[in-house]
C-alpha cells in the first residue's frame, strides 16, 4: 500500500469515527488547536497526524491507533 493510500485510509477512518461520535470538524479542530480547514486536510488524506494528534483523536473518538492506522479493523 502506498503512502497516499494510507493517508486516504486514515482520513476515511478519522471521518467515520468523528461522525460516529457526533463531533463536527470544528469541534475536533479546536481540540487539536487548529482551524477546521487544517483538520479537514487530515480527513482528506493530505496531511498526516503526528503522535500527539493521534493520541488526542484516539481518546476523543474512543478508538485505537491500530484502528485509525488500518492495522486492525473492528
Amino acid at each position: 500500500m502506498s503512502s497516499m493510500d494510507i493517508k486516504k485510509e486514515v482520513g476515511n477512518r478519522l471521518k467515520e469515527s468523528r461522525r460516529a461520535t457526533g463531533y463536527t470538524q470544528s469541534m475536533v479542530a479546536k481540540e487539536l488547536f487548529m482551524t477546521q480547514q487544517q483538520y479537514s486536510r487530515f480527513e482528506n488524506g493530505i496531511f498526516e497526524l503526528n503522535y500527539s494528534q493521534l493520541i488526542t483523536v484516539c481518546a476523543l473518538f474512543d478508538v485505537s491507533a491500530d484502528y485509525l492506522l488500518g492495522i486492525k479493523t473492528y
